[in-house]
């Protein structure tokens, strides 16, 4: 049985859930968010929480009800407060700017690198080393995160690249001459 999905998800003041059609949505202060419900469950809203059953009781709902606790939890907690990644750029050359709300990046290519937010996306950059992406949607934000971090893989020979804050990387001694 999945220990997660076991679990009662406390709804805090200001958060409305409502299930649907087999859609939860969940709005907050922030936004609203909606997620399919997965086979073989039920989510049902009592008495200020949201419980995820699991009616088949075969292992694949059984793995289900966890992710979908997890996936509402998140959802739960983007509307009220935010997720958010910053990343560092760590070269003498790169630089980072927003134009607009669009961020252009210029990374030691030939042409500056523009990337566009999607729906629910800020981009904030406090000093040019330093780009933080913001949102709701934790999964939209990691994976907007990923696409920045990708576009200069870490390079540990010469400590060069995009990395997370807070980030271990490790530098690699270079090879020496005989």
């Amino acid at each position: 049985m999945s220990r997660l999905g076991k679990l009662h998800i406390d709804i805090p003041q200001g958060v409305n859930v409502e299930v649907k059609d087999n859609i939860v949505t969940v709005k907050g202060k922030l936004g609203s968010l909606n997620k399919d419900i997965l086979p073989g469950l039920n989510v049902k809203v009592e008495n200020n929480k949201i419980i995820v059953e699991d009616f088949e009781k075969t292992k694949t709902s059984n793995m289900y009800q966890g992710t979908m606790s997890a996936l509402i939890n998140n959802m739960v907690i983007g509307v009220t407060n935010g997720f958010s990644k910053e990343l560092i750029l760590e070269a003498r050359e790169y630089k980072a700017q927003l134009e607009g709300k669009n961020l252009k990046l210029s990374l030691g290519f030939s042409h500056p690198v523009i990337i566009q937010p999607v729906d629910g996306i800020k981009f904030e950059v406090p000093d040019e080393k330093r780009v933080i992406v913001s949102g709701i949607d934790k999964q939209v934000v990691g994976l907007i995160a990923d696409k920045i971090k990708k576009l200069r893989k870490w390079e540990p020979y010469i400590s060069k690249g995009i990395r997370y804050k807070g980030e271990k990387v490790r530098k690699k001694e270079r090879k020496t001459g005989v």
